[in-house]
């Protein structure tokens, strides 16, 4: 059965046994999918509304939008998955000859690649949400607006712990000049998108905070 088949509560008690499948990637994509998902939520909960009018038209695309980029990080979980299946089994190849040691290798490279990519595309999904929910932010439903904050802080979580299994897998690679271009871009989409999250969490918390002189 695929991952994403699984009840909720059955993942999640996988995601904590001695399998390593799924793992950190898994949930990176799936607290993603839960991120940009809640911004569809602020899209449908601001279409159809008299006072939104002037936004119908922005909300609908940006509710497409968020569908797309949740459903393509769920994808994500399977290949993370998949992504893990033959890196496992290069470690456990054999290295008694000269010969074996050097196809144990070339194995290694071609599946940490893979394995770098598949968090580096969540990583690039994630940016896309955090984009959708700032659009979101400002044209959504007031009273929704709690949940595009509450979007962008687990899109933004999500893409930090993606960046980790970037990192772990590119560290292994022996190719340096695709390990630096893939770590280039994740630091440069962790530089720039988390900060991007940070923003629209403080405006709508400040938006919402008591004042204390009252």
């Amino acid at each position: 059965m695929a991952l994403i088949e699984k009840e909720l509560s059955e993942f999640v008690f996988e995601l904590s046994s001695r399998s390593p499948i799924p793992g950190g990637g898994g949930a990176s994509a799936l607290v993603g999918a839960l991120g940009v998902a809640l911004g569809g939520m602020v899209a449908n909960l601001t279409i159809g509304k008299p006072s939104y009018a002037d936004s119908e038209d922005e909300m609908k695309r940006l509710k497409v939008a968020t569908y797309r980029v949740q459903t393509e990080l769920l994808d994500l979980i399977q290949k993370d998955a998949d992504a893990f299946g033959p890196l496992a089994g290069a470690y456990r190849m054999p290295t008694g000859t000269e010969e074996e040691r050097a196809s144990k290798a070339r194995v290694m490279e071609a599946s940490l690649k893979e394995a770098s990519l598949v968090p580096l595309a969540m990583m690039r999904l994630c940016a896309e949400a955090i984009e959708l929910l700032e659009r979101l932010a400002l044209s959504g439903n007031s009273l929704a607006l709690s949940d595009a904050a509450c979007g962008a802080v687990l899109s933004a979580a999500a893409m930090r712990s993606a960046w980790l299994n970037v990192i772990v897998n590119t560290a292994a690679i022996n190719d340096a000049a695709f390990a630096r271009r893939v770590d280039d871009e994740g630091r440069a989409l962790l530089g720039e998108y988390t900060l991007r999250a940070e923003k629209v969490y403080d405006a709508i918390e400040k938006a919402h905070q008591r004042d204390e002189k009252q």
